[in-house]
């Protein structure tokens, strides 16, 4: 159907683009057209610690065994890894992006500095990771060769020059299996792996998109192979955080053994919240508990008996995650977008112990399929182009004069009064926001102090240890990032009182959940009463059918724009506190030699202490600022367009325009069937409004 649509927009493109006459409403109508476009996706972020089973869930469900390298093979915790449909030929594909060469020199330098200069290894695991990395990329070359300069000569690269031109790379193979075996390299660490591999490339990759082709499951949909956390590297640590923001749907992974007691990975859950939630556009989190068919002692049991106790063991694991779930603070979040799944990759393809079923991946693999079948972008370019024709139609014909003046004058007078409704809706947001930020910025004021000293003088950890420790934090902008453990943002915790005072009023104003409506419904309760005037002024009724679907377009749009908008005003709050802090952390990564580590404090607590009254009044007025400017470019959208629209399609006739009657009438079925389809299968649109309930059944 989609395909039909777009080939019949396409032509009728053709025609307009072709008349000799090019008049407003022709170059309009063209315009139009364009701006219709299905390339939208959902992203369905995969979290996990290495061996928890990602790759093989991943392998399992989309039916590609073959396709992500799991187990004896060595997972690389650096590389993102996106896996999504090759729309464009039957070739199995990836596109790899690297890092820069200043990103890697920097990273080089950070090194070197900071971790492989810690002669008592405080941090092991950060030391092994960047032993580990180097060696991969340099052998042994780096140990007696430290200079950054010499280590980013193009002679070490001559095996990838997209990586010294800044390019991406792309591999294309017929089988999955193959291009696994070429993507190795470039994905997974070293060690003992990867039959003839001399060098490892994966420290230099950004990103991998793997694209698999005839996959029904990959049309709509990304699946993306997350690190557990942001990354050291500035381009690697935004594409995390930008991709994070952008999921719809996050599974975490891990091992059904380590469900409720892996630390690990409840505090990947813990420190991406705010990106997936207030920050970001999260509907589900699942919980994915692997290698379910496991159970100790099952070589002494009947098959009945392991049957029965896999069975048991994983409903007893569901109810404890949920616990755990509960204890967590979920002003970013409801139990209602929490499930927990016990999945076995093993079981469903060898089926011994478990039946399909059991295995839990034909569930995962059903949501997938309805985030394709319920994903709106198909309905949204039907119901665009029925418009446009509709509107070539309308346009072509010879109606009454007075009478599209006088409906012109009653769609305009609906716009202006549907618009108050939305600027009054609005204002309220922006009161209710003040107050809260205001709240904020009051329990700011008298929890700033002693957040400091913790953060100057931490308990349980040595003067040597502390002292790396914040030169690492204010050589990165207030952030520590180990290789595990807990994440630490000075910038956040200085911010927390202000986000903790807006997270509740933020969540209920801009809902993640696709069946509520952001900014209580203002949007979606606009209208033009279309509907109506079709029935009182029929000899612009296909007019009209064109305002009513650019109407709907539009509001799905801005919605949309909502959605993505919302981040930005969220993280501005942080990100403010960051640029007052930016300064000092400059002043203290120059402190060297005996006393620095005194110095580097003194540095940032006389900083706090002068720039205490203005930094969080001023994170407070930049959000407030931000979000009036979000609000306006909302209302301005909605105005102007329909504006616009109500002239060029009232007040504008144009002979010239093709016949279009054929299009109008096929294209007219497909809209009233995936119209239909669309409303039978809505079940809850949340709108919540004073004085009206907030769910309508």
């Amino acid at each position: 159907m989609l395909f039909k649509v777009k080939k019949m927009m396409t032509d009728v493109h053709g025609q307009l683009l072709h008349k000799d006459k090019k008049t407003e409403l022709n170059v309009f109508l063209r315009d139009k057209i364009c701006d219709l476009k299905t390339e939208k996706r959902e992203l369905v972020g995969v979290f996990g610690r290495t061996g928890a089973g990602k790759s093989s869930l991943i392998n399992a469900i989309i039916e590609e065994e073959n396709l992500l390298p799991s187990g004896s093979v060595s997972a690389c915790t650096t590389v993102m890894i996106k896996v999504e449909g090759n729309t464009k030929n039957e070739k199995y594909e990836a596109e790899i992006e690297f890092i820069t060469t200043e990103e890697w020199k920097q990273d080089l330098w950070f090194m070197f500095t900071f971790i492989l200069n810690d002669a008592d290894q405080e941090n092991p695991d950060d030391y092994n990771d960047a032993v580990e990395m180097l060696s991969a990329l340099y052998k042994d070359e780096w140990e007696n060769n430290r200079s950054p300069e010499n280590l980013c000569h193009d002679k070490h690269f001559r095996e990838i020059p997209e990586f010294i031109n800044s390019e991406k790379k792309i591999l294309t193979s017929e089988s999955a299996k193959e291009l696994s075996a070429k993507l190795v390299k470039y994905t997974r660490s070293g060690s003992t792996t990867g039959e003839g591999v001399q060098r490892w490339f994966w420290p230099l990759v950004k990103c991998v998109t793997v694209r698999v082709p005839n996959n029904e499951l990959l049309q709509h949909v990304t699946l993306v192979d997350l690190p557990g956390s942001g990354d050291r590297n500035k381009s690697r640590d935004k594409m995390w955080r930008g991709v994070v923001e952008s999921c719809s749907t996050v599974w975490i992974v891990t091992d059904i053994n380590r469900a409720t007691s892996d630390k690990e990975t409840w505090e990947i859950l813990k420190n991406a919240s705010s990106l997936m939630g207030n920050g970001g556009q999260c509907q589900h989190i699942h919980f994915i508990c692997t290698k379910s068919d496991v159970i100790e002692d099952s070589d002494e049991l009947s098959t009945d008996r392991v049957h029965a106790d896999i069975l048991k063991r994983n409903v007893q694991a569901k109810e404890e995650v949920k616990i755990e779930f509960r204890k967590l603070n979920k002003k970013q979040f409801s139990d209602e977008c929490f499930k927990v799944f016990t999945v076995s990759s093993k079981e469903y393809r060898k089926k011994k112990r478990l039946e399909p079923s059991e295995t839990e991946v034909p569930k995962l693999q059903e949501f997938l399929q309805n985030l394709n079948d319920c994903h709106s972008e198909t309905l949204n370019y039907v119901s665009g182009a029925y418009g446009i024709l509709s509107l070539i139609q309308g346009a072509s014909s010879t109606a009454v004069a007075v009478k599209k003046v006088d409906v012109c004058k009653e769609l305009k007078g609906n716009l202006h009064h549907g618009c108050a409704k939305v600027k009054k809706l609005m204002e309220k947001t922006l009161r209710d926001f003040r107050a809260c930020l205001t709240e904020g910025v009051q329990k700011s004021s008298g929890s700033w102090e002693s957040a400091l000293r913790n953060f100057l003088f931490p308990k349980r950890i040595k003067g040597g240890a502390y002292h790396r420790k914040l030169k690492c934090i204010v050589a990165n902008n207030g952030t520590f990032k180990p290789k595990k453990g807990k994440q630490e943002n000075f910038n956040e915790k200085l911010a927390s009182w202000l986000t903790e005072s807006i997270d509740e009023e933020f969540r209920k104003t801009f809902p993640n959940d696709s069946k509520c409506e952001p900014l209580s419904g203002a949007i979606s309760s606009f209208t033009l009463h279309t509907e109506k005037l079709m029935e009182k002024y029929k000899d612009v009724r296909l007019q009209l059918e064109y305002l009513r679907t650019e109407e709907e377009k539009l509001k799905t749009k801005l919605n949309q724009r909502i959605r993505m908008g919302k981040k930005d005003v969220y993280n501005s709050l942080t990100a403010t506190i960051e640029e007052i802090m930016q300064k000092c952390y400059e002043d203290a990564a120059q402190c060297a030699g005996k006393g620095s580590l005194n110095a580097m404090r003194e540095i940032i607590e006389r900083h706090v202490r002068s720039k205490k009254d203005c930094m969080f009044e001023g994170a407070k007025e930049t959000m407030m600022s931000k979000l009036l400017l979000f609000m306006e470019d909302i209302l301005n959208t909605l105005g102007r367009t329909m504006w616009k629209s109500i002239d060029l399609s009232l007040q504008t006739d144009d002979q010239s325009l093709p016949d279009i009657k054929e299009e109008l009438e096929t294209v007219k079925q497909y809209y009233n069937k995936l119209k239909r389809s669309s409303d039978e299968s809505t079940a809850v649109v949340c709108i919540d409004l004073t004085g009206l309930p907030t769910a309508q059944p």
